[in-house]
């Protein structure tokens, strides 16, 4: 008896799932090294600043030079993607974020950092991440299709969220062992690595976008696909107000209260590994479940991120922070899920990076204020009462975006609904039947 010599070697060809094609895995390796070198760096730059005499005004001033280019940059750094090829797009933004965090990383490393060298070097560093993001947003979900797209957007954000993991606790393992500068240099390398990674994308299945306007009537375009959308912008109104406060609870407070209450750096690390370990059972959960009204149920498990700023203001011991830190983990893993699904159904691909800019710039709009709030805003009230009007806000403004239909009312589509005409852009929402308008608005 013989079999034939295809039949084995066909069972051993699929080595990875037909919706991990090439750019996604490329995308998903560099996205990995990438955030091996970053969380470790977020808590290297406070502690470089606390250990040159700085206080928590100051961490809070070099967090918000981080983020105000961001904010600044971000629609700009948008309209660009969509207009030329985004991998190279990436691949600059990379270059920019590895030279800023060498020379950041010797500057701490030769002992006497200034504040405004390193406020400087970490505006370069958000600038190139506001060119970077929308381009590598729009880049991933160009890069899936079909029913598996929620699929494939869990198990990116499980392999990147797991390198969180390792980058948080090996980036407090070594601030303790090394100091910081280390930290921010493995940080700059991480960046040539993935930078050189992303040069290989391909773009070739893309359309090239047609002769038109320039880049005003580019960022009108997307503000209109943007403002067009009830579920979008209340959401994204939702996250200005989460991502501030959430942002300056975790970089100002929680290294404080680490350093102060808690026994330094390495516990904060292990608290922020415990962060991403959470995304990665939130990640394998969303693999599997795959709720009917999606932003319904994500919306439902931003409440949950109110815990680790109500765990630092009382504040809880190891434990107690790493379990909160845990559970918001997971539960912030399913709406990022249910999120960037909800983007990839709705939104025209050639208009990703744009919506997608909208989109960061109105969750990040607020950040660089309160981050630089932080410090005063401790003095004024204490620490304790700051971290609990934290957990205050993220409590009342997801509770106010559950009152708007259309988030509660946003559906998956199937394979069954995608096959059937959507319904017109101008139906009823109340009267549209859910199943039958193309997983839109019912």
């Amino acid at each position: 008896m013989s079999t034939p010599a295809a039949a084995p070697r066909k069972g051993l060809r699929p080595r990875r799932p037909g919706w991990a094609g090439r750019n996604y895995t490329l995308l998903t390796a560099a996205t990995v090294v990438t955030n091996l070198g970053t969380h470790g760096a977020l808590i290297a730059a406070a502690f470089a600043v606390l250990e040159a005499g700085g206080d928590g005004g100051d961490v809070g001033l070099v967090a918000a030079a981080r983020t105000l280019p961001l904010v600044l940059f971000l629609l700009v750094g948008g309209a660009i993607a969509d207009r030329i090829p985004r991998h190279r797009v990436m691949v600059a933004a990379n270059a920019l974020n590895c030279v800023s965090q060498a020379v950041f990383a010797v500057l701490v490393l030769a002992g006497d950092p200034q504040l405004w060298q390193m406020m400087l070097l970490t505006a370069l560093c958000g600038t190139g991440q506001a060119f970077f993001s929308p381009a590598a947003e729009g880049m991933l979900m160009s890069s899936v299709s079909g029913e598996q797209a929620g699929r494939a957007f869990a198990f990116f954000r499980m392999a990147v969220n797991g390198a969180s993991i390792g980058g948080a606790a090996l980036g407090g393992a070594m601030i303790a062992a090394f100091g910081p500068g280390w930290v921010l240099a493995v940080d700059a390398a991480a960046f040539a690595v993935a930078g050189a990674l992303r040069a290989f994308l391909d773009v070739g299945h893309i359309a090239k976008r047609a002769p038109g306007g320039g880049l005003l009537s580019d960022l009108r375009e997307g503000w209109d696909e943007f403002r067009g959308r009830p579920w979008l912008w209340s959401i994204v109104a939702q996250f200005s107000v989460v991502v501030a406060v959430v942002g300056a609870a975790e970089s100002v407070y929680g290294p404080l209260v680490a350093e102060e209450e808690l026994g330094g750096a390495r516990p904060w690390g292990l608290a922020l590994a415990a962060f991403g370990a959470g995304t990665v059972g939130g990640a394998l959960l969303a693999m599997r479940w795959k709720p009917r009204r999606m932003l319904l149920v994500g919306t439902l498990c931003v409440f949950p991120l109110a815990l680790p700023s109500a765990a630092l203001a009382v504040p809880l011991p190891v434990g107690g922070l790493i379990a909160a830190m845990f559970v918001c983990g997971v539960a912030l893993e399913i709406f990022g899920v249910a999120w960037m699904t909800a983007l990839h159904q709705e939104i025209p691909e050639e208009k990703l990076s744009r919506v997608s800019a909208y989109d960061w710039f109105g969750s990040t709009a607020m950040l660089p204020l309160s981050t630089a709030l932080a410090g005063p805003a401790e003095s004024l009230f204490g620490r304790s009462q700051a971290l609990w009007g934290c957990a205050a806000l993220v409590v009342l403004v997801t509770a106010l975006v559950l009152l708007v239909p259309d988030v509660r009312n946003l559906t998956r589509r199937t394979k069954e609904v995608a096959a059937q005409p959507a319904a017109p852009a101008s139906a009823d929402p109340a009267s549209a039947d859910a199943e039958g308008a193309a997983g839109r608005l019912g």
